[in-house]
């Protein structure tokens, strides 16, 4: 198998590691992607950026009450 982060994965794809990647593992190498888009675009002044690591996505919420969400414009 193959070992990310202490943990080892078999062989073949995977399709969500514990830290919310995709890879694919075979005895040569080990390639992975995110499962997440980063927000780039949102009120900085009033919203934060929280990992949501069940949905493993991240979450944008705001500073003064964190049970809100944010509108998100972009992310990459």
């Amino acid at each position: 198998g193959c070992v990310l982060d202490g943990i080892l994965y078999p062989f073949g794809d995977i399709k969500r590691t514990h830290n919310c990647f995709r890879c694919s593992c075979s005895q040569d190498v080990m390639r992975c992607c995110s499962l997440f888009h980063t927000p780039i675009g949102y009120d900085k002044e009033n919203c934060k950026v929280v990992f949501n690591k069940e949905s493993c996505n991240y979450d944008v919420v705001q500073k003064s009450d964190p049970s809100k969400e944010c509108i998100v414009y972009s992310r990459v």
